[in-house]
């Protein structure tokens, strides 16, 4: 990354730092899976970038994981109020300090308003028909979907099943990004694909790798249309959004995982402003 990029992140993760236990006093030991959806309004959104987290519902289960709500709320707020700081997007703020944020189904229309959807615990979902068709139309119209939160073998196997009903893979193949391409370069250059796990998992066991062997190595992989634009984005064996999630939570957690984890989460939306 270039020095002033690099400073000015090194810089704002060093003010979080100092003043997590008083600013985020409050979200200190919250729970996932407590907090209700906000859902899109009927109406447009304002001129500002608003996060959008996709619901879904599941069919098998995985240790660690609560489906769609995994990371929710807090990945969205954290992520987009670093954006919000540390770029020219302009992002849309319900009230100060708390960005907007909704949360969509793949059959509702405000899907078609939202810049990009995002979804956790990915390798347990499971698409209905008319949610494979409203997501196949959102994707060929321009749309972005990053899925993150799911490891190993079997919850990889779930989630390119589900995608390949939405993207059928011989039109549209799954690709291993490598790291000379822009998403690991712009604006912060990323050396290799961070493995970043959660929070329980690193304190339980101070290991980055929740799968043991079967999820030792991470990956950035997408799906291209045909003029080459990523329309999904998936980030298997890693959880870059309790890099955003747990801000405040735990120092040692902090310094190792939040610097890549806002690093290629920046670096995605850069890509897909671009695009």
């Amino acid at each position: 990354m270039t020095r002033t990029h690099a400073s000015r992140l090194a810089l704002l993760l060093f003010a979080l730092a100092a003043t997590a236990p008083s600013a985020h006093a409050q979200w200190r030991g919250h729970r996932e899976g407590g907090y209700a959806p906000i859902f899109a309004p009927d109406t447009l959104f304002d001129r500002g970038f608003v996060f959008c987290r996709l619901m879904y519902d599941r069919d098998r289960y995985e240790r660690g994981g609560i489906g769609w709500e995994t990371d929710y709320p807090y990945a969205e707020l954290n992520f987009m109020s670093r954006v919000a700081e540390l770029t020219t997007a302009v992002v849309s703020f319900e009230e100060p300090e708390r960005p907007t944020h909704f949360v969509v189904r793949a059959t509702d229309e405000a899907l078609f308003r939202c810049p990009f959807i995002m979804a956790s615990d990915t390798g347990t979902m499971h698409l209905s028909d008319a949610e494979v068709d409203g997501l196949r139309k959102y994707l060929l119209k321009g749309g972005f979907f990053w899925v993150d939160d799911f490891w190993g073998t079997a919850a990889w196997m779930q989630f390119s099943e589900e995608i390949g009903r939405v993207l059928p893979p011989r039109e549209f193949p799954i690709v291993d990004i490598p790291l000379s391409d822009p998403i690991f370069q712009t604006p912060y250059v990323l050396p290799k694909m961070p493995q970043i796990t959660s929070l329980q998992n690193w304190l339980r066991t101070g290991q980055t790798s929740e799968r043991g062997a079967d999820s030792e190595f991470p990956h950035l992989r997408a799906i291209r249309d045909h003029a080459g634009r990523v329309m999904v984005l998936m980030t298997h064996n890693t959880d870059v959004g309790d890099a955003w999630e747990r801000e405040g939570d735990e120092y040692e957690f902090f310094f190792k995982f939040a610097h890549d984890g806002y690093a290629l989460g920046i670096n995605a939306l850069i890509y897909m402003l671009a695009h």
